[in-house]
């Protein structure tokens, strides 16, 4: 699906972290559209999944402002981002894995009525049919990538407009990779906006429309996901010549 000219979530200037005088992101700006997935890279300690956290609500922001379809969010509580139309998937303790499938669905329905859930559940089955088969499972007898795809139907029982995910790919083999990503993927083209933190760089990049790429907290890169996937100063932030980098990317002209 071609990306929408104007976005949906747009970030300036973020400035996020634990704490005031020791922010971990440096005035990141950013914008995703509808029906566009965009991959947030770097190296470890980079502040990917700080900065994914602060667009949901749960880590601090000290600086900057965050729209949604042009409505300031930025102190929006994290509770409130759900009703705003923002579904978000941690990197972990992403299900109730005492719960059933079934029951960890009907908690991402808490926002809905009637007959409503029970549209949503059926749509939620015929997305992800894997989980449709193990409805009455617990949460701690799915794989890793089925609990990943649980966390994201649970997500999408809201019908958000955007998705915030946190390293959906970690700990999981590269099949259980290619099948969430392929998830990911048809999210996106129904019409919903993605933006994904992620360490599995090829496998992010194949499936993303743009990436933009943390270093030290701060965009060190931005750019179509294609002409990034060959690009050799990708492959210079993750040796970690940050200093080397950082001239490279002046003398190309791209932003640092």
């Amino acid at each position: 699906m071609t990306p929408a000219a104007s976005p949906l979530l747009r970030a300036e200037g973020v400035i996020a972290g634990y704490a005031r005088d020791l922010p971990i992101v440096h005035g990141v700006s950013l914008g995703v559209s509808p029906g566009e997935i965009l991959v947030i890279l770097g190296p470890n300690g980079a502040g990917k999944s700080t900065l994914v956290k602060s667009l949901a609500g749960v880590v601090p922001k000290f600086g900057g402002r965050v729209l949604l379809d042009g409505e300031d969010i930025t102190a929006t509580p994290a509770h409130r981002l759900a009703m705003a139309g923002v579904g978000f998937v941690p990197q972990t303790a992403n299900v109730f894995t005492s719960l059933t499938v079934h029951e960890n669905l009907r908690i991402g329905a808490y926002l809905l009525k009637g007959a409503e859930v029970g549209r949503r559940l059926d749509e939620a089955y015929t997305r992800f049919p894997d989980l449709a088969k193990r409805r009455s499972h617990a949460g701690h007898q799915l794989s890793g990538g089925q609990r990943q795809m649980l966390a994201m139907a649970r997500a999408l029982m809201t019908a958000p407009r955007l998705l915030l995910l946190d390293e959906p790919s970690a700990g999981l083999s590269p099949l259980m990779v290619s099948e969430v990503f392929g998830h990911v993927r048809k999210i996106a083209d129904s019409g919903i906006a993605v933006l994904m933190v992620e360490q599995n760089v090829k496998a992010g990049l194949r499936i993303a429309d743009r990436g933009l790429i943390l270093v030290t907290g701060r965009t060190a890169y931005e750019g179509n996901a294609r002409a990034l996937q060959d690009d050799p100063v990708v492959a210079q932030l993750y040796l970690g010549r940050h200093a080397d980098t950082h001239a490279d990317l002046k003398r190309e002209g791209s932003p640092a």
